[in-house]
């Protein structure tokens, strides 16, 4: 079997596997940890191990060999990229903050190397609120990449002086309000919880905004039954492990037909990034240890030092 192969060669190799809530369920199963994008940084800067398996995309694997560069960090697809990372070119960012001096550079942890590099501290949407809430009120602040979790942080912190990189996730981005007001028409018992790189009017109609993490958490703790789950689906799966008595309901995206709207919904918000991983990739990842990874020791330097700063700022 080919799990007993990847214990095998996991255990000789000294190897740990990090997966994304996001992962498929049989790659969260495989893992050795199941977390959130700052979950996973804290689990890459902690680990003993000689060999990391990130199943996850690009960013979440640099952001590993950032941190721990003397260890092998491997992704079992190299087209895993970050359609949010990609809206943020490092070039493009260098000149918009050449063009806006005197700013504090905060980027989400969503980025490549390059930009982390350009960036005084990095955050997820975890810490984001602690990292903003950490600097002077008056602070110049440049946010990047994501718009729509920039301009929710700005408008809840009323912070005048941000500037919000246009730049966004394809799956958050065609999450349908036609159809999530349709779905809470039918299942008006049901709370809604939504990660904040939704849109603005998906977020208004939320009973509860939160990183990955956090919605799953709430899900757990909460008295509800039923839950309107708008992020990318994969965290679903976690879901129903920690609350199995509990019913999750995926929302479609924009281009997903209305016979979607169902509790096993095929047609949902899929990120195929994250759904290119799969256990059989896994198992030849670890066993050729390759694709690895590497960063340019200078930009590892400069892009250390703004995950860095949001680790301690996390804390």
């Amino acid at each position: 079997m080919i799990n007993d192969q990847i214990n095998q060669l996991r255990k000789t190799k000294n190897a740990v596997i990090l997966a994304h809530f996001y992962q498929r369920p049989e790659v969260q199963e495989i893992a050795d940890f199941v977390g959130d994008s700052l979950q996973l940084s804290e689990q890459a800067a902690a680990t003993g191990a000689d060999i990391i398996v990130f199943a996850g995309v690009h960013f979440m694997a640099e952001t590993a060999k950032i941190l721990s560069p003397q260890k092998k960090v491997l992704l079992p697809d190299l087209n895993a990229g970050c359609s949010l990372a990609e809206s943020c070119h490092p070039a493009d960012f260098k000149a918009f903050i050449e063009q806006h001096p005197g700013h504090t550079v905060i980027s989400y942890v969503n980025t490549s190397a390059e930009i982390k590099a350009l960036t005084d501290i990095c955050c997820t949407s975890s810490n984001v609120l602690k990292i903003i809430n950490s600097l002077p009120k008056d602070e110049k602040i440049i946010f990047a990449p994501d718009r729509n979790l920039g301009n929710y942080i700005k408008s809840i912190t009323g912070r005048p002086d941000m500037l919000v990189w246009d730049g966004a996730c394809h799956v958050h981005e065609a999450f349908s309000v036609e159809k999530l007001v349709e779905l809470k028409k039918q299942h008006p018992e049901a709370k809604t919880l939504a990660h904040p790189e939704c849109k603005k009017p998906v977020l208004l109609l939320a009973d509860f905004i939160g990183s990955t993490a956090a919605l799953l958490r709430f899900t757990k703790e909460d008295t509800a039954q039923k839950y309107i789950v708008v992020t990318e689906p994969g965290v679903i799966f976690q879901m129903q492990k920690e609350s199995p008595h509990k019913a999750f309901l995926s929302l479609p995206g924009i281009t997903a037909p209305a016979s979607a709207l169902a509790d096993d919904c095929g047609a949902c918000n899929d990120c195929h990034f994250m759904k290119l991983t799969t256990v059989e990739k896994i198992y030849q990842t670890l066993k050729d240890e390759q694709p690895e990874i590497f960063v340019a020791e200078a930009i590892r330097k400069k892009a250390e030092k703004s995950i860095l700063r949001m680790l301690e700022l996390s804390k």
